[in-house]
């Protein structure tokens, strides 16, 4: 005997469910195999889970579509308040600055070291910390830090806080439906399942091949077992590229 085997990925979910809603539509409800109770339950359900489906998709390939601009323009952020801060060190090696100046950046005194911008947090904190400590500064009268200046370190790094923002509210977005459509799963199994029940159960009386056939056409999907399949070939009962 075929064992049955229930959908279990999306496209296959999609493509069971279509196929019974296909044949709910085309048959009269005293003719069909499985309850109307099923059919109504399937028709409400579908679409949304396809929706949902399709929404996910679509904010996926938008995420991958804006990652290597947004990881560019992160880069060039980290690039420009790298320099600004060794333009930075560099002046006051060369007493240009008074070392005293690394408090307006939020650095110890003695602290020439560069932040490492390891992770998109780190970088916004001392993308706040450089771009503000500058401006104060500037404010009480000091001398700008050139090549880059912070204007232009400003620039880079508000394109790198709008990217992350929406590079945020998109992988939330993803995480949103990617947990919608997890839920929607155990329904979709449920429906499948109980339709896929009725529909056995209505051709329980059918021929044993003819009742595969007409269970097929409701979309269930039925398969061999290695044996029984060699068995079958051997006695010629079934070609073996309909299984394949």
């Amino acid at each position: 005997m075929p064992y049955r085997r229930l959908p279990n990925t999306d496209a296959a979910r999609i493509k069971a469910m279509q196929t019974a809603l296909k044949k709910g539509k085309e048959l009269p409800p005293y003719k069909l195999a499985f309850s109307s109770k099923s059919i109504v339950k399937l028709q409400h359900f579908l679409p949304l889970f396809e929706h949902n489906i399709q929404l996910q998709r679509q904010t996926m390939n938008s995420q991958n579509k804006r990652s290597k601009n947004y990881y560019e323009i992160q880069h060039k952020a980290k690039t420009y308040l790298t320099h600004f801060i060794r333009v930075m060190n560099m002046a006051i090696q060369r007493g240009e600055l008074s070392k005293e100046i690394r408090k307006f950046y939020s650095f110890e005194i003695e602290d020439s070291n560069v932040p490492l911008f390891n992770t998109e947090a780190e970088l916004l904190k001392w993308g706040n910390c450089i771009i503000e400590g500058e401006e104060t500064r500037l404010r009480k009268g000091g001398s700008p830090v050139t090549n880059p200046s912070i204007a232009l370190v400003k620039i880079w790094f508000e394109k790198f806080n709008e990217n992350y923002n929406f590079h945020k509210t998109l992988a939330k977005r993803a995480l949103d439906y990617s947990e919608k459509t997890n839920d929607m799963r155990k329904e979709a199994d449920e429906i499948i399942l109980q339709i896929w029940n009725e529909v056995e159960s209505f051709f329980k009386n059918t021929p044993e091949e003819k009742r595969k056939l007409e269970c097929e056409s409701y979309g269930l999907v039925y398969f061999y077992r290695k044996g029984e399949m060699d068995k079958l070939v051997q006695n010629g009962g079934i070609g073996t590229s309909q299984w394949n």
